[in-house]
């Protein structure tokens, strides 16, 4: 076992885009299972016709997800970063895994018993995603900014794919007997197997990389405690460094609540990213477009090109030119996508669907764009430990936002009288 003492640094940048796949893959497994419930709505909508299953499990998983996020980013210096994130990668494999067991069990039957099972298996989605999302985020805090960028890539792409997943799957099987119920197994079928894939890429392959292996001894060096766990999987043994003993002042962090006070502003940004977000999508889109010459694949087209311009926001930070870094112009940018909410309803109610999926694309376009934009430049310039707490707090303002956007379409579907 090697000691911690800074001879890692040669290894810095070997296994850079070895590193940046793994994470886009890790990214794309963290939302894999519930982007897939989400896509599959057409089904749910099917066989539970009176409960508004886009709405619903929506609004059983984020409950889940935001008071787990809670207990963890309170606690983020005391958990073990790996053990919490096989937890969330395994618990979502046994989840995708439960929904295909209970189609089968049920032979595709809907009644409450059976969506009661799906609401509960929702979740436990949210339990994971807290988790992963969390977890992930804060451990590559203090690593790469392309890491960031590709994790939270991967969490768009996790859309993009099951949207072209799903368009492939209706195709195929729409003329056929059961088509929608073969598509969703298809779908779950291969969900539980990529989810598989990401608990073993994580537990053997990431923290083996010497990028990866480099940067936690850093963090390691400046005083983190939750990345002891990886540093020996990847073979590292963690150990105090002399010239830490004779000054301790060098593993002090600051507290949540001061990292949280510096960097409000990042907060606030990222929680009105998300609420703006889910207070569209998927419910409103899914729902509350009318009748249009596409018929059946017209929520599935707008879903998809919410997933894919979401996809492609999140690279644009990769052309530093393109890349937004002022903290009030992020801010100026984000209050000002406040404008789509009467644009979506102006267009919901006189336009075309042209002019729909044109304002979907800019709504994905521009949540991928500033999320990155966001979670790449607020840790900058804090050590390891801190990054990762920061993190953590930034995944704590995303869920939130979430959980208020998807409240505020649930509060628009009551006041229509459901």
């Amino acid at each position: 076992m090697a000691a911690l003492d800074g001879s890692e640094a040669p290894a810095k940048l070997e296994g850079k885009y070895a590193a940046m796949v793994v994470c886009w893959l890790l990214g794309i497994g963290c939302l894999f299972s519930w982007n897939s419930m989400l896509t599959i709505e057409d089904y749910y909508v099917y066989i539970f016709p009176h409960y508004h299953p886009s709405r619903i499990l929506t609004l059983v998983y984020q409950p889940f997800a935001l008071g787990t996020i809670v207990i963890l980013a309170y606690n983020e210096a005391k958990i073990n970063t790996r053990l919490r994130n096989l937890f969330g990668y395994a618990l979502f494999f046994i989840s995708t895994l439960l929904v295909l067991v209970l189609d089968l069990a049920t032979s595709g039957k809907g009644g409450i018993g059976t969506f009661i099972g799906i609401c509960a298996i929702s979740g436990a989605f949210g339990i994971a995603d807290a988790h992963v999302q969390g977890g992930m985020v804060g451990d590559l805090s203090f690593m790469r900014p392309e890491f960031i960028q590709s994790f939270l890539a991967g969490l768009a792409a996790s859309g993009a794919l099951t949207s072209a997943l799903r368009l492939i799957t209706k195709a195929a099987f729409d003329n056929s007997q059961d088509g929608l119920r073969k598509g969703a197994i298809l779908f779950f079928a291969l969900c539980t197997f990529f989810e598989l894939l990401c608990v073993l890429l994580y537990a053997y392959i990431f923290p083996k990389l010497a990028i990866v292996k480099y940067y936690r001894s850093k963090a390691a060096s400046e005083g983190s405690k939750t990345v002891s766990a990886d540093l020996a999987a990847g073979g590292i043994q963690t150990l105090l460094q002399p010239e830490a003993e004779e000054d301790p002042k060098q593993l002090e962090r600051l507290s949540n609540k001061e990292l949280l006070l510096q960097n409000i502003d990042y907060a606030i940004d990222m929680f009105l990213i998300y609420v703006l977000t889910l207070s569209i999508f998927p419910g409103f889109l899914s729902e509350d477009t009318g009748s249009h010459s596409l018929g059946g694949w017209y929520a599935l087209v707008l879903i998809a090109m919410y997933n894919v311009c979401d996809l492609i926001g999140r690279f644009i930070p990769l052309l530093k030119f393109l890349k937004f870094e002022s903290r009030k112009g992020l801010m100026i940018a984000i209050l000002s996508r406040f404008l789509l909410v009467p644009a979506f309803y102006f267009t919901a109610k006189y336009g075309d669907q042209g002019w729909m999926i044109l304002l979907t694309s800019f709504l994905g376009l521009t949540n991928g764009y500033l999320t990155v934009c966001v979670l790449t430049s607020a840790p900058k310039g804090y050590k390891g430990p801190e990054q990762n707490a920061l993190g953590n707090l930034l995944v704590l303002f995303l869920l939130g936002g979430i959980f208020a956007g998807v409240t505020l379409d649930w509060l628009w579907l009551i006041g229509k009288g459901w």
